[in-house]
């Protein structure tokens, strides 16, 4: 089963309506490479006698100089006649991500030694289909490029153009941008290095960015075990972007790093406890003009505890929901960056429950975490819905159905529905005072519970299965059932639980738990192999018992998104202990990475988890599907579960590698150390569950809460759910 269900939550209070998210990232190609040594999204050739300086394949990282700090990208050639070389930056690409915007190629260079017309590299941009334009020289004929002087040049699109005709109308089309690629020019037989920095597609009407911005203001710092944490207020006007500047034990500032315009919080991660560090911020235009600096602050990183870590951690991940969310539907954004108005509904049910953690640990006040949900549950009133289920993504500023994955996509998701109304149901228990603005949330909560017509979904009377999708359209089209064991058990739970539209009891059994010949061939379809493919499993891996699941038991996420409120403890249904067998399901992913049976760098006891992700193949703890990439979210929300291999992972993902892996919102996505891949994502569907999940090991916040439904515990009786 792939992850169709996915992401998350919350408003900032005081944001600009107008976010400034896609403007950077539909214009920045280039800004910094996470790796150290070598940039990811990049590939060189090089055709001999021609030389070209490569690393790993890839453009080579320098630190030494740059534009937008800490790093920037080196050009170092030799063309010589017979051979060839070319270098090409790719444009990021990710789910959710929208494609770059401009007219424009805007660059930084820095050349060791000046460079004419005839000596520097030839450019060339290339469509996401292929196709390609002419290549021009990057150094224009009456201008050579200054020797040791950073200069911006800038490309218009419309000077791509050859003084030959083609025997075709150009193809290439500039609204999907994929590579920015430099080709060997005239065999000079010289070497050269060019440093290249800040690479952007912008309007032509960047050029003229408004000058004389003034400093970021009420500049703050605040260190923790490993890394100090700035924030700021907005410049104005807005900036390109902000930059950082550091000085340790009293020595000058210098530029470690930048920040997108619309956020004013950045990480500077020191690496160990006892370090000071001061820090200025200015504000920076799109020709590279910086505002004066903020006023000066310092901060000392220290040892911290290891419940000190779980808080830190919780409160990071949290902020996703709290400083990265939509200004007007009070959701968060299914992937950050992505596209700003693209929120979804299943992860905005999580993100509520990490709002409920925020405000029980105080990151937030109670006043403001009940006037953030009532901004929420507002806007959710008055959205698309079908036969009261929610589709899978809304517009935020407009709350109409987004059809995403295609167009028999654009009506209800129930699975999503069920992940949103796990998380309201928590929140209607714990926003429990006699204030206007929590009676609202309860009678608002209680009226869409009421509303969702889980029997619809079971498309006819007969049916044995409940179905994930419905659209006004096209029906039952998609007729996709939901057969555990996955993510979904959560959604025949609350259908039997329905105070109004209730299924009855016996759909956990034929639906969820069936052992028909259509409920075994799906499983089969998904996991490919017998294992498991009648819902029970009985067969051990390395040396773990496994009740239930397909295989060794598929990705971590199955063990989370169901049972952020279902509290699986001291109860066992007909087939097994969830909670025990969650936990055999984490064990097995730990001690698949300690074998390590593809040898992936980095992989062992502390560093472990596969789920669903960017970049994470399938998210099996498979050979078959193991691509090496770790998602930070699978160990870390396995605490209940796995408390003390969770708690190795969480020191090793953030002392070890957080450099590259910790943020502004905490853990990002995940990473890859056999291919070198620190991607800057976060993810909603990501970010809630290790705040979530974390809680119900320290204290079982959320379990209780949900619990306490008087739905709840009927439901599970006329399951058969005993004491175990």
């Amino acid at each position: 089963m792939t992850r169709i269900a996915t992401f998350v939550l919350v408003v900032l209070l005081g944001a600009s309506p107008a976010l400034a998210q896609t403007e950077y990232d539909r214009h920045v190609a280039f800004d910094n490479s996470i790796p150290h040594g070598a940039y990811y999204h990049s590939e060189g050739s090089v055709v001999p006698p021609s030389e070209l300086e490569l690393a790993d394949g890839k453009f080579p990282v320098e630190e030494a100089q740059c534009v937008s700090p800490p790093n920037c990208l080196r050009l170092k050639w030799r063309s010589v006649q017979g051979g060839d070389w070319r270098m090409a930056i790719s444009v990021r690409r990710h789910y959710g991500r929208l494609p770059l915007a401009g007219t424009v190629l805007s660059l930084s260079v820095f050349a060791d030694a000046a460079i004419a017309a005839d000596e520097s590299p030839l450019v060339q941009l290339t469509d996401a289909a292929g196709e390609g334009t002419p290549t021009i020289k990057l150094v224009g004929a009456n201008a050579p490029l200054p020797a040791r002087q950073w200069v911006r040049i800038r490309l218009p699109f419309e000077s791509f153009t050859s003084p030959v005709q083609s025997t075709q109308d150009p193809a290439f089309d500039p609204t999907r941008l994929a590579a920015v690629t430099f080709i060997q020019g005239l065999d000079d037989n010289a070497p050269h290095t060019l440093y290249i920095d800040d690479v952007r597609i912008e309007n032509a009407a960047a050029a003229a960015a408004p000058v004389g911005l003034a400093p970021p203001a009420n500049a703050a710092a605040r260190g923790y075990d490993r890394h100090v944490d700035l924030t700021w207020q907005d410049a104005d006007p807005a900036p390109h972007h902000y930059k950082i500047y550091r000085s340790m034990d009293g020595g000058p500032f210098t530029g470690i790093g930048i920040q997108k315009p619309h956020l004013h919080r950045y990480v500077d991660f020191l690496g160990a406890p006892g370090k000071e560090a001061s820090y200025r911020i200015t504000a920076v235009d799109a020709n590279d003009r910086e505002s004066a600096p903020s006023g000066t602050m310092t901060a000392a990183t220290r040892e911290l505890t290891d419940d000190e870590l779980l808080t830190m951690v919780q409160e990071a991940n949290f902020r996703y929901y709290w400083e990265g969310a939509h200004p007007v539907a009070g959701m968060a954004i299914e992937v950050t960056p992505g596209d700003d108005n693209l929120v979804a509904l299943g992860a905005s049910g999580f993100g509520i429950m990490a709002l409920i953690v925020g405000v029980d640990r105080q990151f937030v006040t109670r006043e403001q975490g009940a006037e953030r949900l009532l901004t929420i549950v507002r806007f959710l009133a008055k959205a698309d819905r079908f036969h009261g289920v929610w589709p899978h993504f809304l517009d935020g500023r407009t709350g109409k159905v987004i059809p995403y994955f295609g167009k028999y996509d654009n009506g209800g998701d129930l699975v999503e529905t069920a992940f949103l109304i796990q998380g309201l149901l928590a929140a209607r228990q714990y926003f429990d005072r006699d204030t206007p603005a929590e009676r609202e949330i309860r009678d608002t909560i209680t009226w869409f519970w009421r509303s969702v017509e889980w029997d619809w979904y079971r498309r006819d009377p007969g049916s044995d299965f409940l179905f994930w999708h419905w659209s006004p359209d096209y029906g039952f089209h998609i007729s996709h059932p939901l057969v555990g064991w996955n993510e979904t058990m959560i959604v025949y739970l609350l259908a039997i639980a329905s105070p109004t539209h209730a299924v009855p009891a016996s759909l956990y059994h034929t639906g969820w738990a069936g052992q028909s010949d259509m409920a075994v061939q799906y499983r089969r379809g998904w996991s490919r192999t017998t294992d498991g493919d009648h819902y029970v499993n009985g067969n051990s891996y390395y040396g773990i018992r496994l009740d239930v699941g397909e295989g060794n038991g598929a990705e971590l996420f199955f063990t989370h998104f169901s049972f952020f409120g279902f509290d699986p403890r001291g109860r066992r249904d007909r087939y097994t202990n969830y909670f025990e067998n969650n936990r055999a399901i984490a064990r097995i992913q730990h001690a698949y990475a300690i074998d390590n049976p593809l040898k992936r760098v980095g992989y062992g006891d502390d560093t472990w988890g596969r789920s669903a992700g960017i970049n994470a193949g399938s998210g099996r703890a498979t050979p078959a599907g193991d691509n090496g990439t770790i998602n930070c979210m699978a160990s870390l929300a396995s605490f209940p579960y796995t408390p003390e291999e969770s708690m190795k992972a969480l020191k090793h993902f953030y002392r070890d590698l957080g450099d590259r892996v910790w943020g502004i919102y905490g853990f990002r996505d995940g990473f890859n150390q056999t291919e070198n891949w620190f991607e800057d994502v976060y993810m909603g569907l990501n970010q809630a569950p290790t705040v979530i999940m974390i809680e119900n090991h320290r204290t079982g916040l959320l379990w209780r809460l949900f619990m306490a439904n008087p739905e709840i515990e009927p439901a599970l009786d006329a399951i058969g759910f005993k004491t175990d």
